[in-house]
């Protein structure tokens, strides 16, 4: 199969394939292109976690209990596009005649979610979050800050477009990851990030600039699922103001030097690319002096987290009137009506107290995102609790 017809899950599953039917590392690393470092990271990936290590897939931390069987979800997407200018009320009715009692057809605003998700609606004219940046914490310590972006793309000798997942340490300038991935979306970022925590433990907080994946314009506060990901793994969450990279200058200045020496030229195909960057890694780390560091290397200032990742704990609201879950489609079903929250709180549970008569406070962990009227229907947010840095 010619390199620009595969996937980067294909090029690590071939590699480790031939691992397995006996062939030696040595002898393939020089085949693929790759250092024997990059060769034993790929394999040592394989035998933590089998062929999901290659897939860049969701963690999902998340509950989905209202996921939908895959066959209807495709029906409804099939008859949207039959049927484009229908709604999700007439859609319905031709599924109860199409799958009568063999299964149970979704309601009309789950139909009508399926057909947002797979962007098939119109979108709602709404107001729209304006990112406006956090307070920006100082650094004294490792771990006490990390710095995370996606260096621009650039186009690899297969023709294929890398984006470069990276994230430094801002006390001691260490590049803790440095990952050649497809695309900016979320599941691969996930997977990035967990292979990282792992190693090397959770830091106080994490800062990003305003962009995909680490944050949505669309959404309640400008979250993202990877940064709530991150406050229920208790990160705290930082951003930048728009248009002020300066803000992230310790971490675009590794940039500028990553974009010199490690992408130009770009190598052919992508297990190449990161065997690259795993090249710059150890040399950023443990050879190059910074003039900040009084010329040590970062190797010799950071060591990992004491916080060891530990996966997501259950939440609890004691001083809460009850905990209810986020469903797929984003909303809360409260005195059966259901209220709109956001899709990035999906399977996620909150808390409620009731403060006046039909009026509920409603919490996620130990922020407050604002107040349901039940006449209403409609959660009123309160100021973004998540852009005060914790003291």
């Amino acid at each position: 199969m010619p390199w620009k017809e595969c996937s980067v899950m294909e090029e690590r599953m071939r590699f480790v394939a031939r691992l397995l039917e006996g062939e030696e590392m040595s002898h393939l690393c020089r085949e693929f292109g790759i250092s024997r470092k990059t060769g034993y990271k790929i394999y040592d990936r394989y035998k933590e976690a089998g062929l999901e290590a290659f897939t860049d897939r969701s963690r999902r931390p998340f509950r989905y209990g209202n996921q939908l069987p895959f066959q209807v979800e495709t029906a409804i997407v099939a008859l949207k596009k039959e049927k484009p200018h229908w709604g999700a009320r007439k859609l319905r009715e031709l599924l109860l005649r199409k799958f009568s009692s063999e299964v149970r057809v979704p309601a009309v605003s789950t139909i009508h979610a399926v057909l947002d998700r797979h962007e098939l609606v119109q979108p709602r004219k709404g107001r729209r979050y304006r990112a406006q940046g956090t307070p920006l914490s100082v650094a004294k310590e490792p771990n006490d800050l990390w710095c995370a972006d996606f260096k621009g793309e650039f186009k690899l000798g297969d023709g294929r477009y890398c984006y470069p997942l990276t994230v430094t340490d801002q006390a001691s300038r260490y590049l803790l990851l440095c990952e050649a991935l497809e695309s900016v979306k979320e599941d691969s970022a996930f997977t990035a990030f967990e292979s990282l925590f792992k190693e090397r433990g959770l830091p106080t907080a994490i800062r990003s600039d305003n962009g995909v994946p680490f944050a949505s314009p669309h959404s309640l506060f400008g979250l993202s699922r990877l940064s709530v990901w991150w406050l229920r793994l208790g990160i705290d969450i930082e951003r930048i103001k728009p248009g002020k990279p300066q803000q992230n200058g310790r971490h675009e200045r590794m940039h500028l030097t990553l974009k010199k020496e490690a992408t130009r030229p770009a190598k052919p195909n992508f297990l190449q690319q990161q065997a690259r960057f795993d090249e710059f890694v150890a040399e950023f780390n443990d050879e190059r002096p910074h003039e900040a560091l009084g010329m040590k290397v970062p190797a010799d200032i950071y060591t990992a987290s004491n916080r060891p990742y530990q996966g997501l704990s259950e939440l609890a609201y004691p001083f809460h009137d009850r905990t209810v879950v986020v469903t797929t489609c984003g909303r809360i079903c409260l005195h059966n009506k259901k209220i709109n929250v956001s899709l990035v709180f999906t399977g996620q549970t909150l808390g409620i107290k009731e403060v006046e008569d039909n009026t509920w406070l409603v919490s996620f962990m130990d922020y407050d995102l604002g107040y349901i009227d039940l006449e209403e229907k409609c959660l009123q947010p309160l100021d973004n609790p998540f852009s005060v840095i914790k003291v």
